[in-house]
């Protein structure tokens, strides 16, 4: 398993682009009517920049969460998803009040490409480090992004475990016969300025 898609270093810092002028567009109260478009004489039709992939933002202030939001399954070419992402991480993740613009200078970011979610053959494959997860049983469900159990410390039992805590199931709902385990790769990167 491995990501269907190379994020050239170009692709990068125009996702890094489209990130910080979505948050300071909305610092500044202004509403964007049509999201930037990669410039067709720099990017062709076959970048992953026009492809309907999931993708996360996620924002740190002196090393602490700040917002995360994203979308699993991709809905909208990428700069697209990447533009809203930003604005939602920022402005609308329900764990935090808006960003501020004394904040603004101080904010870290992550930008994760998500490739198509897979049904998890063996949770014993799992990588940490490499492969993010969802987790769906009894009506709940949970995600993480391949980064978190490496920041968490967390071996691959409790990464399954904690995936079952984000949902608000017990731990070991993961093994459950009608829990449905799903596995997925991605470019994570810092955005740059």
């Amino acid at each position: 398993m491995s990501t269907s898609f190379v994020l050239p270093e170009a692709e990068k810092k125009f996702l890094s682009r489209q990130v910080r002028m979505s948050i300071e567009a909305g610092l500044a109260g202004k509403t964007v009517a049509n999201i930037p478009q990669p410039p067709a004489e720099e990017f062709a039709d076959g970048s992953p920049l026009f492809r309907t992939l999931g993708a996360f933002v996620t924002l740190h202030v002196s090393g602490n969460l700040r917002g995360c939001i994203g979308n699993i399954i991709g809905r909208e070419p990428l700069y697209a998803t990447v533009w809203h992402m930003a604005q939602a991480a920022a402005f609308a993740d329900p764990r935090f009040p808006a960003l501020s613009l004394s904040e603004w200078p101080r904010v870290n970011i992550d930008i994760s490409v998500l490739d198509e979610l897979a049904v998890c053959p063996d949770p014993q494959a799992v990588e940490v480090g490499r492969h993010g997860l969802v987790l769906q049983y009894a009506g709940r469900g949970g995600v993480f992004l391949p980064q978190v159990p490496v920041e968490q410390g967390w071996d691959r039992l409790a990464y399954l475990d904690n995936l079952c805590l984000k949902a608000g199931l017990p731990m070991g709902s993961w093994r459950e016969p009608s829990a449905q385990l799903y596995w997925y790769e991605a470019v994570v990167f810092k955005a740059t300025e």
